[in-house]
């Protein structure tokens, strides 16, 4: 979880290169919107089969060392930001996926969690990190603050974070999807190979 978290921190501050038609991936996107998703993967995981208190252990040790790492690795704003908006958005998703947890279908409670927690995340990053009302937190990125037509193509001026905020949340979602499949073949295999058990333990 700190591993995943830690590479997130870093790759945010680099936009993808290249150019989709008239939209500049830059002014969309950055490296950390496909690597950030794989963290609610972890934490659905270790609660579907160890219950919500063992997943809180998992946020809160994934959100120390990830944080400690980050002001090293990344610096101390971006830090910050992620640290709250992983905390906020993990336990959010533990509580849903907790919630969801006997419902009919094992997709739903990966999915509905996973979404719901990155909406949170996503709202909560981007402003800490990059708008200005939070810059008492730090510096702000000039590139991340400079104009540019939102979504890289709309008529309408925005800071570049506002775009990637809105380009990352849509990854985040189409991730949420695609990794259904991987959460349902671990879910599968840990319980077919290792003979584990689902855990039935809820906080409600």
């Amino acid at each position: 979880m700190a591993f995943i978290v830690t590479v997130s921190n870093i790759l945010v501050q680099y936009p993808l290169p290249g150019q989709l038609g008239p939209v500049k991936l830059a002014d969309l996107y950055t490296w950390a919107a496909f690597t950030y998703p794989v963290s609610f993967l972890v934490t659905d995981l270790v609660n579907r089969f160890f219950g919500p208190a063992a997943a809180r252990k998992v946020v809160y040790a994934g959100f120390a060392v990830a944080v400690a790492l980050s002001i090293y690795f990344a610096n101390f704003r971006i830090a910050v930001a992620s640290g709250s908006a992983f905390l906020v958005a993990q336990l959010l998703d533990v509580h849903v996926f907790d919630r969801l947890r006997q419902a009919k279908g094992w997709w739903k409670p990966p999915l509905a969690s996973s979404v719901l927690g990155s909406l949170v995340d996503t709202l909560l990053f981007f402003s800490l990190a990059f708008a200005a009302t939070f810059a008492f937190i730090g510096p702000n990125d000039e590139f991340a603050i400079a104009s540019a037509p939102l979504l890289g193509f709309l008529p309408v001026e925005a800071p570049r974070w506002t775009s990637w905020a809105l380009g990352d949340l849509l990854v985040k979602v189409l991730m949420a999807t695609v990794l259904l499949a991987p959460y349902g073949m671990l879910r599968a295999a840990l319980i077919r190979l290792l003979g584990w058990r689902e855990s039935s333990v809820s906080a409600t």
